[in-house]
Formats: C-alpha cells, structure tokens, sequence
C-alpha cells in the first residue's frame, strides 16, 4: 500500500521547524552572556526549544499522514517521544556548551543527537495504531539517521557562533529543511501492509486531530514563551548596560501620558527607587520655571517628530540638572504612540563648563593684566634709567646704582610670581631688601600682611631705596647702627614705620631731594593713593608710609 503527504502540513512542519531552528540559536546564543544558575536555565531553555519543535514537526507532519485507514496514537508512547527529543537535544547542548570544546567533542554530541531525533521519530511511528502493519526500508532508515547527525551536528556548530542577524536568518531554514528532509526520508522508508491485527489494535488510542492540535499549540506556546524569554533577557541586559553607565530609561505612552521609569532614571531624578513616580511627579521634581518650558519643548517633539534633547534644572539645593532625551514612536497611520528615552545627571559636566569658562575669563583677565604690568614696568625701568643718568657722575656709578634699582625689582616680581600674581609678603619684600644684614642692625616687627600686585610693586622700589640710602649714608654705613621697621593694620590701612638709628649724625634735612626720596613720595602717593613723611631727627631718619589695603588676590590696574 501507499501513503499520502498533504501539501499543507509539510509546509506547516517545514515553518515549525524553521521557528524552532530560530529559536534555538538564538537562545543558545545567549548562553554565553550567562554564567552559573542562568547559564543553565538557557541552556535547557535552548534544548527544550530545539526538542520540542522537532517532536511538534512530526506530529504536525504526521497529521497529514494518511496511511488509507483511521490513525489513532498510543499517548504513552507519544509522550516518550518527546522526552527521547529533549533528553537528546538537552544533552547534546551542554556537552556543546564549553568553552573549550572541541570540533571532535560536538560531532560526537551532534552523532547522539541525531540518534535520540531518529529513536523520537521511530518511537513516535510506533505509538501509531490503524488498520495497516508498518515495516521499513533499511536503507533509508539509515540515510534518516544521517540525514539527522548531519542535521544536529551543524545546529551545535551554528549554536557555537556569535554570528549576526541576517546569518541567523540563513541557518534556520537550512536546519529546519534538513530535519523535516530527515522526517521525510524516514517516511519513505515505511512499508505499509493492511492486516487484520492492526485493524483491532487501531480501535484504541486517542484521536489524531485532537492529539496534533494539543502538540501544535502546546509546541507554538513553548517556542513563543522561549522567543519573549530572549527578548526580556535582551531588555534586562540593555537596561543593565544603561544603569552601569549612570544613564536611567523612561516610556511615556501617549495621549493619557503615563510614565514608567527605571530604579535609575528615578535615581537621577532624586528620588528613591522603591518611591512611586507618575507623570504628576516627574512634574513635581522639576524647578518650577521647568515646567513651562518643558511643555513648549514637548508640544514641539510630537508635532515636528523630531527627538526630544533638554536639559532641566531640578528642585533643591545644591542646583542639579538632567539631561532628558527621547524619541516618538508612531502607530501605522502616523499617530504618536508613546516615547521612551533616556534620563542622565548632568551636573557635574555644566559645572565643569562653568569652571572652565570662569578659568577662561580669569585667563584673559590675567593675560591683559601681564600686558598692563609689563607696560607698566617699562616704563618704571625707562624712568629709573633717566633719573638715575641724571644722577650718576660716571658710567660706572650709572651702572652700579641702576642694576641695583633693576635688581630690586626683579626680585619684587620673583615674591608675586610665587604667589600667582595675587599677593606677595611683605615680611618677604623687607627681607629681600635687608637680607644681607643681622638681625642685630635689621629688626623687623609686625603681622603677616599680604600686599596686592600694584602695593607690592610700589612699596618693594620704596623699600629699595631707603635700604640703598641706609647703607649709603644712613645707620646701615657703620657697624653700630641699625634700622627698626614696624607695621600695623588699622582701618584697612597699612602703617609702616622705618627707623634708623646708632648711624652717621644728621644736621637737617638735605638741601635738595634726590631721587629716591621723590620716587617713593610718587610711588606711594600718587600710585598707592597713600601718604610718605620724612623726619631728619639728629638720632637717624625716620619715614612713615600709610597705604590702603585691599583684599588678597585681587587684580587691580594702575590709573
């Protein structure tokens, strides 16, 4: 006797195969990102999926059998085949499952595959029971067989291989054909005898409708729970790159705007993650200047289509901001759906660009103040030079006296460079000037003043010279003498009082000024806004100096 196919159920056992072919590289794909418990879990998941869909292709097939007499099928017998598909399949892939196993180890675990997928048909043939006797051709018994090695061995292959989409889509037809080219190869090699035996034993089993439409829909729901399984494996993973990198998810579905967020969108936003957080209280975080804007921002989005970027500041102090983004997703006829997005503290990098635009402004400020002071400076240089010329007898007393006023001021700048061009001692400049004396003939009293660049400047030349002139003719010319400098704050004014005495008798006060003497009365006076006194008492000179102080580090410009 001859059997009949139907078109229709191989075409229906060829998509089940291909689906399940699918399903199971995809799955088995993912073992991989899994490690321990989970890797487990999807290992099985991958084998059952593989299994199941090859036992559900042959009662599939098998319903469009039709052997010339009523079918009916022993259930036990039909259950064991089953569990001989996915013992086969689940063994087969956690001996392919290392990650160092061997091309040799998968063809021998592809070689039992194929055997456990052919005992599954054979034994799925013999839970038959109808009116006819089967018997088989061996020799197409044994091409089923390596139709099914060949078939299993290249799914553990492919299985082994991160490969991409569009090759996925590939393989699983190829591998579906060739297990349902295995289930059909199989069924060419039946032999069908009509007898009188399995007339009476075709009485007794369950119906074959009934049993092919429960292994259709049970096969198709495991294969669609396997296919969700992978897609929320694939949402937990994307999320869980998302929070790693500081970086929380939202959906916004529209037009009733209920919002959803992540444990780290919420985080981002302030709150806490087990605190509900609605659309109301997205709202309510916001500053409420936010608010307003937010609503053009978004009017916008869903009418133009365009992506959602903003940045919002929060409620609270200190002051935080995030940074919103997010994209319309459109049903068919172009009507927006929902948005998801993504939600990032971005803080930290506006006060970054905060600080690198006032260390911009505050470079530009010290650029033109470098550019004042060396204006400044040269023309101090060009008018020591003329007024100590003017002065000198000789080239050589020129020289002496004007290195010494150059020195004076280099060393000025050297105690304002230490301080950034902010402030300088003034323990530090009266030291610079009195270095080579004890502290017998320079005795020093008075706080810790730290003087701005245009006061240091000044009273650094100022100091110079009365230095210069002690040593010259005052205390500092003899052994004996010595020189007191005191100071005091009062008023946000600086009182410095220069005292010489124990040095050379002074008769009065001298006939004419020299330049030192008019160039701190300059300094002080017309540069600092301050005032410089001398009194010539017989005992040694005394010069008082009163200067406003401002505060610390700050810039200032010569008129």
């Amino acid at each position: 006797m001859h059997a009949a196919n139907h078109l229709v159920f191989v075409v229906l056992s060829f998509v089940v195969a291909v689906f399940g072919s699918w399903t199971a590289l995809d799955l088995f794909r993912r073992v991989r990102t899994h490690v321990g418990r989970a890797r487990a879990a999807w290992l099985v998941a991958a084998a059952v999926a593989m299994g199941a869909s090859i036992w559900s292709m042959h009662f599939i097939a098998m319903l469009g059998f039709d052997p010339g007499s009523p079918v009916r099928y022993d259930p036990g017998l039909t259950f064991l085949s089953l569990a001989l598909a996915v013992g086969a399949t689940c063994g087969a892939f956690f001996a392919a499952s290392g990650e160092h196993a061997r091309p040799l180890r998968l063809v021998v675990a592809g070689a039992a595959m194929g055997a456990g997928i052919c005992l599954m048909h054979y034994t799925g043939m013999a839970a038959l029971r109808t009116a006819v006797s089967l018997g088989y051709d061996l020799k197409l018994v044994a091409l089923s067989l390596v139709i099914a090695v060949v078939a299993s061995t290249a799914a553990l292959f492919a299985g082994r291989r991160d490969r991409s989409f569009r090759w996925r889509v590939l393989a699983a037809p190829i591998l579906g054909g060739a297990i349902v080219g295995m289930h059909y190869t199989a069924m060419a090699a039946l032999k069908i005898t009509r007898t009188e035996a399995a007339a009476e034993a075709a009485a007794a089993g369950a119906p074959p409708f009934v049993l092919a439409g429960a292994v259709a829909a049970g096969s198709l729901l495991i294969l669609f729970l396997a296919l969700v399984a992978s897609l929320y494996d694939q949402r937990v993973n994307v999320l869980a790159a998302l929070e790693a990198g500081g970086v929380g998810y939202w959906e916004l579905s529209l037009p009733d705007r209920t919002l959803q967020v992540s444990a780290k969108a919420k985080e981002v936003l302030g709150r806490r993650s087990d605190e509900p957080l609605g659309y109301a209280e997205f709202e309510a975080v916001l500053d409420d200047e936010e608010r307003i804007r937010r609503e053009a921002l978004l009017a916008r989005t869903l009418a133009e289509g365009e992506d959602h970027d903003a940045v919002y500041r929060l409620k609270g102090e200190p002051p935080r901001w995030v940074n919103i983004r997010g994209r319309v997703l459109r049903d068919p006829v172009g009507r927006p759906r929902k948005m998801i997005g993504v939600a990032l503290d971005v803080t930290d990098r506006l006060r970054a660009f905060a600080d690198l635009e006032t260390s911009e402004r505050r470079q530009r400020l010290l650029i033109d103040e470098l550019n004042h002071r060396v204006k400044n400076t040269l023309a101090t240089v060009q008018s020591i030079a003329a007024q100590t010329a003017r002065r000198a007898e000789d080239v050589e007393t020129f020289q002496r006296t004007f290195e010494s006023r150059l020195i004076a001021l280099s060393r000025t700048h050297d105690a304002l460079t230490q301080g950034g061009w902010e402030s300088a001692s003034l323990r530090g400049l009266l030291l610079g000037e009195l270095k080579p004396y004890s502290g017998e003939q320079a005795n020093l009293r008075g706080p810790d003043v730290r003087l701005g660049p245009r006061q240091a400047l000044g009273l650094g030349m100022a100091f110079h010279e009365l230095a210069t002139n002690a040593a010259k003719y005052g205390a500092l010319s003899v052994p004996e003498g010595c020189v007191r400098v005191s100071w005091e704050v009062a008023e946000d004014r600086l009182v410095l009082d220069w005292t010489e005495r124990n040095g050379p008798p002074i008769t009065g006060a001298p006939e004419r000024r020299g330049f030192g003497s008019r160039l701190i009365r300059a300094t002080v006076e017309q540069e600092l806004g301050g005032q410089a006194g001398f009194e010539y008492a017989p005992e040694g000179l005394h010069c008082r100096i009163s200067v406003p102080l401002h505060a610390p580090g700050r810039l200032e410009r010569a008129a």
